[in-house]
């Protein structure tokens, strides 16, 4: 399988403005790419730093809300990985109809299927930033 293929369009308007300093990585993605993406992060956080647990931390995170871009959030997304001051962070913004309450603040009871996403995206990385509204949702995420 070939990398992710850089996007068609720029991020909707929702997306925060601030520009990275290093764009690593900026790419569309469907279901069809989520799995070549996330080896692809992988390999790239691997490369510039990331080792160990903070990577795989990270990397959860990030498959957590590409996915949930995919189930919940129109059936796509957009991704920016950069690294600024030695810390890498990432963008996954998508196009749906935002999320109403936010899931990420209590993790759902062991019964119930679905709902941890955010959660665990929240609790696996040093920062975590969601803007959500009509026209979609934007998490930024910041890696330990």
């Amino acid at each position: 399988m070939s990398e992710p293929s850089r996007p068609a369009s720029s991020p909707p308007p929702h997306a925060p403005s601030t520009p990275p300093a290093e764009t690593l990585l900026q790419c569309d993605f469907d279901l069809s790419t989520l799995v070549v993406l996330r080896h692809h992060l992988e390999r790239l956080c691997q490369r510039h730093g990331l080792t160990d647990l903070a990577l795989y931390r990270f990397i959860v995170a990030v498959n957590e809300i590409t996915t949930n871009a995919v189930r919940y959030g129109g059936g796509s997304g957009h991704l920016q990985l950069w690294q600024a001051s030695g810390q890498l962070s990432c963008r996954i913004t998508d196009r749906g109809g935002g999320i109403s309450a936010p899931g990420d603040q209590v993790l759902a009871p062991p019964d119930q299927v679905g709902g941890r996403g955010l959660w665990l995206a929240r609790h696996n990385v040093g920062r975590f930033t969601l803007h959500t509204g009509a026209a979609g949702t934007t998490i930024t995420l910041h890696a330990l």
